[in-house]
């Protein structure tokens, strides 16, 4: 679809695993994730759609948590409308089968959300292909430096995550310090892109 060039506008609402087919892994399951067909916890990190997206140029893709910035959201949202071309949002969607622990549940998936942008786990951005033939950097990241100490407290707030901690407690550490170093590592890559020159 985006690949058409045609004016579309696509919204994906991430849940991190296939949630219609009762929760199956898939790329887009995060590392360390327990999910059926990975019962020991995902080995691979997941795919970054966004950023594959990016890679077509002419294609506007954002990446929100309406409940970790609602103004950030609706700006990408409406800059998605207004882009002259494909437009891809992709917004973090707690879903039943991250098995929520915080009092609520599924009730409270904005304050989730939000703590997924606070510790990390997820990021905010916007791509805006518009501004790249204006000489400016297409890509603004929305997202603050993240509170990496509350990472772990985050996963463990989830019973898909919580799960392998139980059942596999040597490799769940070890799977879920390699979840936080792959965050990290999409931070990292996420601000090297926004300090690039596109001025000449």
């Amino acid at each position: 679809m985006i690949a058409s060039g045609e004016d579309v506008n696509l919204l994906v609402l991430d849940t991190e695993v296939y949630s219609n087919t009762g929760g199956q892994a898939s790329k887009a399951t995060p590392l360390g994730a327990i999910a059926q067909f990975a019962a020991q916890g995902k080995r691979i990190r997941k795919k970054d759609l966004g950023m594959i997206a990016t890679s077509y140029g002419y294609v506007y893709v954002a990446q929100v948590a309406m409940g970790a910035d609602n103004a950030q959201c609706l700006k990408a949202i409406r800059e998605a409308e207004a882009y002259p071309g494909p437009s891809l949002v992709i917004a973090y969607a707690p879903c039943i089968n991250h098995g929520l622990k915080i009092k609520g549940g599924m009730g409270r998936s904005q304050a989730e959300e939000g703590r997924a942008v606070e510790c990390g786990y997820w990021h905010l951005w916007r791509y805006n292909p518009a501004l790249a033939e204006e000489g400016k950097n297409p890509f603004s990241l929305d997202s603050k430096e993240p509170d990496w100490d509350k990472f772990h407290d985050f996963l463990m707030g989830e019973v898909r995550y919580l799960s392998v901690k139980k059942a596999y407690p040597n490799e769940a550490e070890e799977l879920f310090a390699e979840a936080k170093r792959m965050a990290q590592l999409r931070y990292k890559s996420y601000v090297r892109k926004a300090k690039e020159d596109w001025s000449e």
